[in-house]
């Protein structure tokens, strides 16, 4: 499996990270976009409890990408992924719940695509968080030049899936919890309950 390096910086304003993307001479690779995924599981969702991992399918406006992402740590360097493009969002979907695995969550998400040095930047917006930015790169230390350009303090990174921004924003979640477990995460849904009690 491909080892992830990626840090990610939290409460972002979007017009004011593309500003100083386009000072540093970076180039939008893909403009903001509407994408969709689906989280597969086995029904006793034995990937999240037991591997702290997935399987999703997501759409990502311009392609289709089939990915199995499991964690071993929240730190730098701590993902681990398998990723292939498919063919079709719904059949993929198809095939796996015809093996017997279910379809735990359908998530939505915005995400804009930029590029500077060969490190990819991406702008991501989720329901009920504050956007933030993630930089990816084959080094810690392309990472912290990327970051260190844009003016974002290296020590305020965090590192994981998105949940890591979600307990940032609200430390009543627990970390046993996950919106792998909501069966929608949509930008028209009302905040779940769970989030602030």
């Amino acid at each position: 499996m491909k080892q992830e390096t990626e840090a990610k910086f939290l409460h972002i304003y979007i017009d004011a990270i593309r500003q100083k993307l386009n000072a540093v001479g970076a180039q939008c690779t893909q403009p903001m976009r509407l994408m969709q995924r689906a989280i597969i599981d086995h029904p006793d969702m034995r990937l999240q409890y037991e591997k702290d991992a997935y399987i999703r399918v997501r759409d990502e406006g311009d392609k289709v990408t089939l990915t199995y992402k499991q964690f071993t740590s929240l730190e730098l360097g701590g993902a681990l992924e398998l990723e292939t493009v498919v063919e079709n969002f719904e059949t993929t979907i198809q095939i796996f719940e015809a093996a017997g695995l279910k379809t735990k969550s359908f998530q939505q998400s915005r995400r804009e695509t930029w590029n500077i040095d060969g490190t990819e930047v991406v702008i991501d917006e989720w329901p009920w968080l504050d956007p933030y930015i993630e930089i990816e790169a084959d080094d810690e230390a392309s990472i912290k030049q990327v970051a260190s350009k844009l003016d974002l303090d290296w020590s305020q990174a965090i590192f994981g899936d998105v949940m890591v921004a979600y307990r940032a924003q609200y430390p009543r979640l627990q970390d046993s919890y996950g919106i792998g477990l909501l069966p929608k995460v949509m930008f028209n849904a009302p905040l779940p309950d769970i989030f602030t009690n």
